[in-house]
């Protein structure tokens, strides 16, 4: 036997959106054996393998040898998995059963593997690059939402309700910067998994335990890259390429799965490999640390629940503050959700200029209302006045993204702040998309201050003018 390696999905073109189908007609993929592995037996496999890890582990810090490193904790779990079957097959035969086919025995091998290191029944879903969300209720067969649209039925991860729950609890263990609890007093967990994909759990509230899994298949991006999809044109690539250099304060909105997070990567691709990021999330998801060609020194903060004392609760607001302490740069939030609003416009206002962040909104006119009605909730209490007075002065550009007729995701209006009143804030739409639905310049003129910054990081606002298309209100 090899050492298991993930295995790739091949999209079967006759499945139709939400058609229940059997595994054995997905061929192509791991989970298409002839014969279900036995999950049982994989638990059983991994209980032992783990316990004989751990020991190899604390083996090696007792002769001050120090931990494995992931490739050698791996290899070494592959041997001694590799091992267990042996002794498996062995057991069988000494009982007059018969063993395993090749074929079963592999199955086997990797449903070991996959739950040592890996995310257990998960997995196979996760390898499969068709796959861009996964919806697991209990113990029936998944949901998978496809890159194409369309949705189809899986194998599902988990036998039982407390099989799935168990699992759950595991991952919040392992996986993090810190342990998730997810019992009856925290029904629900948030955890980004290694690969960066979005896990999301509920239970207690619901007959059933819910696991939601969004996939994100674009940690490494670039504007270039996303200009080369279709999200929008070369010169707005060019535009916010410049707003970037210029240290411009970006507010990116949307609404969920429209591509904030995709977009706040490329955007912060754009930024001087030396400069300090410090980035701050609900959920560890940007990721932006794991590129460290493109982003020096970047610190990752995470917010952090109350322990079972009910002490130990870290904030975004909290994490916020502490950034302005590290001299950041720039302060990166991955999503403005509640009372960090606050801290972050302040910190936009001093001395982390080119700061980033993203919000959830339905249109890029209500962006600031949005944000004033956060901030009157926050323990500030701010008055809308007061809201808009302090946006006005620490966000630039406003960037809205949505899907287009087709699911793509692009740039859909670009908003410069001018200015606020005592019931707005003032903005000029410069980009919005044309009858067409593709974005254009809407002849606004940038204000002068914006127009030289613009123009010092290599972009001629009178391209603006000249590209100048009517656009649809």
């Amino acid at each position: 036997m090899t050492t298991p390696t993930p295995g790739t999905a091949v999209p079967d073109a006759r499945l139709d959106r939400d058609r229940d189908v059997s595994p054995a007609v997905l061929t192509g993929i791991p989970w298409a054996a002839a014969e279900p592995v036995d999950e049982a037996l994989v638990r059983r496999l991994r209980s032992k393998v783990a316990r004989q890890l751990a020991d190899a582990q604390r083996e090696r810090e007792r002769q001050g040898q120090g931990r494995l490193i992931e490739a050698d904790e791996h290899a070494l779990g592959a041997k001694l998995i590799n091992e267990a079957l042996e002794r498996h097959a062995h057991e069988l035969i000494t009982n007059g059963v018969a063993p395993l086919t090749a074929e079963d025995e592999q199955a086997l091998e990797q449903a070991v593997f996959n739950l040592l290191f890996g995310l257990g029944r998960l997995q196979d879903h996760l390898d499969r690059a068709d796959v861009v969300n996964i919806h697991a209720a209990g113990a029936q067969r998944v949901w998978l939402d496809l890159v194409d649209g369309r949705t189809i039925r899986g194998p599902a991860v988990a036998d039982t309700d407390e099989e799935l729950i168990e699992f759950i609890r595991d991952l919040g263990r392992r996986v993090g910067l810190s342990e998730r609890l997810f019992d009856p007093a925290h029904p629900r967990i948030n955890l980004q998994l290694p690969d960066g994909s979005r896990l999301f759990a509920i239970g207690w509230v619901c007959p059933e335990t819910h696991l939601f899994l969004r996939l994100h298949r674009l940690l490494d991006v670039t504007l270039d890259d996303l200009a080369g999809r279709g999200s929008f044109s070369p010169m707005i690539r060019a535009f916010l390429g410049a707003a970037v250099r210029a240290r411009a304060n970006l507010l990116i909105c949307g609404g969920m799965g429209d591509g904030k997070t995709t977009l706040l990567r490329a955007l912060a691709a754009d930024i001087a490999p030396e400069e300090r990021l410090v980035t701050v999330e609900t959920d560890y998801e940007l990721a932006l640390d794991r590129f460290p060609d493109r982003h020096n020194e970047v610190v990752a903060l995470e917010s952090r629940e109350a322990n079972v004392e009910d002490v130990g609760r870290i904030t975004c607001a909290d994490l916020v503050r502490w950034a302005m302490r590290m001299n950041a740069r720039r302060v990166i939030v991955g999503e403005v959700l509640g009372d960090e609003v606050v801290p972050m416009l302040n910190a936009m206002n001093s001395g982390a200029s080119g700061s980033m962040c993203t919000l959830h909104a339905n249109s890029s006119a209500e962006v600031f209302n949005k944000l004033a009605l956060l901030a009157a909730q926050s323990p500030e209490r701010l008055e809308f006045r007061h809201t808009f007075a302090l946006a006005a002065d620490a966000v630039n550009f406003t960037i809205f993204v949505r899907r287009d007729r087709s699911g793509h995701r692009v740039v859909s209006s670009i908003r410069e702040v001018t200015g606020a009143s005592d019931t707005a804030v003032v903005t000029n739409e410069l980009f919005a998309p044309d009858s067409e639905g593709r974005v254009v310049p809407t002849g606004t003129v940038l204000s002068e201050r914006t127009r030289q910054r613009l123009r010092e990081q290599g972009f001629d606002a009178s391209w603006l003018a000249r590209h100048h298309r009517v656009h649809t209100p």
